[in-house]
């Protein structure tokens, strides 16, 4: 069978590498497609778009003009995923070498854009809740799965609710059969995705049994074969004791969770409408380290956000030393479109924001070593999933840290207790035991 050679780079959040299997799933219905990492050799090139911050958007334009240069003469590319949905027509305006435009909200319709010049789908309100995709997975021992897709928050910085569209959640008994599917395909481990992951259940646009988030996770746990489980992204404003209970008290529930903190400072909270305080972050992160002390969390932070004083800035330090963060995600302030805070005065200078972010991270370098040196001669049960080059094998432990020991393919797919002989800020090393 003569295969058609497919080139897809994905940029942004794990919802966009899961969106990528579907497109792949999707093509694979039309026609078989085989993955290329050779630019020259793709009859399809897709380039799968984030527009959170502005870099990547800039970024996109000199990606085309690259593919333009170095592609077969009969080959397409595509641009897909979020600054597709944001930008639209004004994609091939710019670059008439792009063949279609597709939102991150309009996957399934990638067969149809594929065959028309210049297609432009970028509808935010279309409704895949309820389209079953085909099975893809770049990974045999673990599967994404999404719950939910768009958003119902209204953060001023952030410009997902108007290229995801409104939020709604995926009917549980779709849920529960891909991840069924999955298991019977080898995975041992899910990770769940969703905006708001923990706002699962409010909203469907089909007539649904009332299912919220605890609830789901009751249901997707007695999946037999099934033995962890990883969700991203909750928000802190869902995180009520029902669930961090759930969290806590599930055996199948991996110690490991994110928190999206975005500044320690509550009038700066209230700006961003993030619909939390200071003191209940603080409040939601103590209760979760008293009822499960083994679980490690992980956190966003955006410094330089308009209005953010020295002392704004301190609350968000204040917070970093208490938590303790085992993970940071940290940024400058990015303005983007479609965002109130673009027009909020008082923007802080690149100066004075990169000032702060190297603070911040300085701080959380000295946290996270303090944390791996502290795991030397431990152990920990590591699920590996992924063979790495000169005959290494990785995979992470229940609590979500990276390890890397010798071993072969015949590691994959099991979880196996491993002694730390090694750390290092990133990772960690070690020998089966």
């Amino acid at each position: 069978m003569n295969y058609k050679k497919l080139y897809i780079e994905t940029l942004g959040c794990a919802m966009n590498v899961r969106d990528s299997e579907h497109m792949i799933a999707e093509l694979n219905k039309k026609e078989p497609y085989e993955l290329t990492e050779k630019l020259d050799d793709a009859d399809l090139i897709i380039i799968n778009t984030c527009s959170v911050r502005e870099k990547p958007v800039s970024k996109l334009f000199s990606e085309i003009g690259v593919f333009k240069k170095y592609k077969k003469a009969s080959a397409k590319i595509g641009v897909t995923g979020c600054t597709a949905s944001h930008l639209g027509k004004d994609i091939i305006k710019r670059a008439p070498s792009v063949d279609f435009v597709l939102g991150a909200r309009n996957v399934s319709k990638l067969s149809k854009v594929i065959d028309v010049r210049h297609s432009v789908e970028v509808d935010i309100d279309h409704d895949d809740s309820t389209y079953a995709f085909g099975e893809y997975r770049t990974n045999p021992f673990k599967a994404m799965v999404n719950i939910s897709m768009g958003c119902d928050k209204s953060c001023t910085y952030c410009i997902v609710p108007a290229t995801r569209g409104d939020e709604v959640s995926i009917p549980s008994d779709l849920i529960l059969n891909e991840i069924k599917k999955a298991v019977d395909r080898g995975a041992k481990e899910i990770m769940l995705l969703g905006q708001n992951v923990n706002n699962y259940g409010k909203y469907f646009t089909s007539e649904q049994q009332k299912c919220n988030f605890t609830q789901l996770l009751q249901k997707i746990s007695a999946i037999e074969g099934l033995e962890r489980i990883r969700f991203t992204s909750p928000h802190p404003l869902h995180m009520d004791d029902e669930f961090l209970e759930e969290f806590a008290s599930n055996p199948k529930i991996c110690k490991q969770i994110h928190v999206p903190l975005q500044s320690g400072s509550t009038s700066l909270l209230k700006e961003m409408k993030r619909g939390y305080s200071k003191a209940w972050f603080l409040n939601r992160c103590e209760k979760i380290r008293r009822l499960s002390p083994e679980a490690t969390i992980s956190t966003d932070i955006i410094v330089g956000f308009p209005n953010e004083s020295d002392e704004d800035f301190e609350d968000t330090m204040d917070v970093l030393n208490q938590v303790r963060f085992e993970q940071l995600f940290s940024f400058k302030y990015s303005a983007r479109p479609h965002t109130t805070a673009a027009t909020y005065e008082n923007q802080i200078s690149n100066e004075i924001a990169s000032a702060r972010l190297t603070k911040l991270q300085a701080r959380h370098t000295e946290i996270i070593d303090e944390i791996m040196d502290a795991q030397m001669d431990k152990t920990h049960k590591v699920y590996f999933d992924e063979l790495k080059p000169n005959g290494r094998v990785s995979g992470r432990s229940d609590d979500g840290k990276l390890f890397f020991v010798e071993g072969s393919e015949d590691l994959l797919g099991k979880i196996v207790p491993v002694l730390v002989t090694k750390t290092s800020r990133g990772a960690l090393h070690g020998v089966l035991s």
